[in-house]
């Protein structure tokens, strides 16, 4: 026959609500727990010293997204080159095939730019067949307007009637020839795209897939109303990105994962690392001389906006690069440590950080892998160049357009493999800290009874 034993102390009144804060958990009745966004087990004073140094960051890029916000992109004349065109949508209405013989007496595209399909305007053969496409202009002041657009037999992409596509005018051309294709109109595809995108996010995520939504539309809205606008304007571009991505850390982190200490820690964690990918930048940005003007798109910007400093936008977009990244390694770090000290609350500032190194080597290995193949799949074609070329590797890597992109890599690899340890230990010793404050302010109710039933130990926060 087997007893109870039954506790020196008045058994507590069965609570309804759902386990917020410290206070102790009820065997029986509504004993679960859960909570809205990461827990927060540490102590008023830690909480003070956090907000210590948190609160004075976040009032210095308040202030300076105020110093630094533009009136707005500045006005300049269109040079008619690359993305700096009028653009508008047309759809091809009829396509018929004409003797390439006759074709290529027809008017050529304005400047003797390419025609949408990707190939050369230069005459073909008198054998080959052409086709002759009608374009009617769908938006802009000449709507219903329409054109002819000759497509030659080797251009690798073709016109088809009902084909939505993107043309460019110039108004300073002859009337026959002020519009010309130049590209494939991709609205559909990619909203409806984005579409997918986002409803797997509300699907899977639920409440946090919605903040993380709207986190990333304030992220372009900060790219597109402050940091692009604002660089171009003039501003120092490292200045302009410390500025605007530390607003989008602290707005994004604290928007999708709560305000709480634990993501105070990532934030901390984050912008070490960001000031150490900075610091690496700024020096082997100088060292390596790369002026980051280095193909026809920097080249046309520097033309421009000749007051913009190249090498300044280089590293601005090595720390903007790597906040999206560093964000998730220091939040995933801050969580392992959070469970663990859940999973044993005993456990010690050092153990903490052993157990919690543990985990961060196993994300380094593959992030740092996902960085460097992320970086070899976009630049396939110019890697494929220098193999045609027959280039040795170190030709390769030193010539500088390869070379920006291997310092974006490595910088921000350097930063990434800093963000473990020093996350880590910040949220080590966090969490071990508050544990005597809990302990000696927790009272002798809070003791958990033996748990009923063989159902397992309650986990004690």
């Amino acid at each position: 026959m087997t007893t109870t034993q039954q506790s020196p102390h008045p058994p507590p009144e069965p609570r309804h609500g759902h386990g917020h804060g410290p206070g102790p958990r009820i065997a029986g009745g509504h004993g679960h727990t859960h909570s809205h966004g990461p827990a927060a087990p540490v102590s008023r004073h830690l909480r003070k010293v956090i907000a210590a140094v948190l609160i004075p960051f976040a009032a210095a890029v308040v202030a300076g997204l105020v110093v630094l916000w533009p009136g707005g992109t500045p006005a300049h004349q269109r040079t008619g080159v690359g993305f700096d065109r009028q653009t508008q949508q047309a759809t091809v209405t009829r396509v018929v095939e004409v003797s390439c013989s006759s074709a290529n007496g027809s008017p050529a595209a304005p400047g003797g730019a390419p025609s949408a399909a990707g190939g050369s305007s230069a005459p073909q053969q008198a054998s080959g067949t052409c086709k002759k496409a009608t374009v009617r202009v769908d938006t802009g002041k000449d709507k219903g307007r329409t054109f002819t657009e000759i497509v030659q037999p080797d251009q690798s992409r073709q016109l088809n009637q009902g084909d939505k596509v993107v043309v460019a005018y110039e108004p300073s051309a002859p009337k026959e020839l002020q519009y010309s294709v130049t590209d494939v109109d991709r609205h559909f595809p990619m909203a409806l795209l984005a579409g997918v995108f986002a409803l797997a996010v509300v699907v899977v995520g639920r409440l946090r897939g919605v903040m993380a939504l709207i986190a990333l539309a304030v992220s372009f809205l900060m790219l597109n109303l402050f940091i692009l606008p604002a660089i171009l304007q003039g501003s120092n571009p490292l200045a302009v990105a410390v500025v605007g991505s530390s607003a989008i850390m602290l707005i994004a982190l604290y928007m999708c994962h709560g305000l709480s200490a634990r993501t105070s820690v990532a934030v901390l964690g984050t912008l070490i690392s960001l000031t150490l990918i900075g610091v690496l930048g700024s020096l082997f940005i100088g060292w390596a001389a790369l002026t980051g003007n280095t193909d026809d798109n920097t080249g046309l910007i520097h033309g421009l906006y000749p007051s913009i400093d190249m090498s300044g936008l280089l590293l601005a977009g090595v720390i903007i690069g790597s906040l999206g990244v560093l964000d998730d390694v220091t939040v995933t770090q801050t969580s392992a440590v959070w469970e663990l000290h859940e999973a044993n609350p005993t456990m010690g500032w050092r153990g903490l950080y052993r157990a919690g190194i543990r985990i961060g080597r196993d994300h380094i290995a593959s992030v740092v892998n996902t960085l460097v193949l992320a970086y070899a799949g976009a630049a396939l074609p110019l890697l494929l160049l220098f193999s045609i070329a027959r280039s040795s590797m170190g030709t390769v890597a030193t010539s500088e357009l390869v070379a920006e992109e291997i310092l974006r890599t490595l910088v921000g690899s350097i930063g990434l493999v800093a963000s473990v340890p020093v996350t880590t230990a910040l949220a080590a010793l966090v969490v071990s800290a508050d544990r005597g404050t809990r302990e000696r302010t927790a009272s002798p109710a809070a003791v958990p009874a033996p748990a009923r039933g063989g159902r397992g130990r309650r986990r004690k926060r």
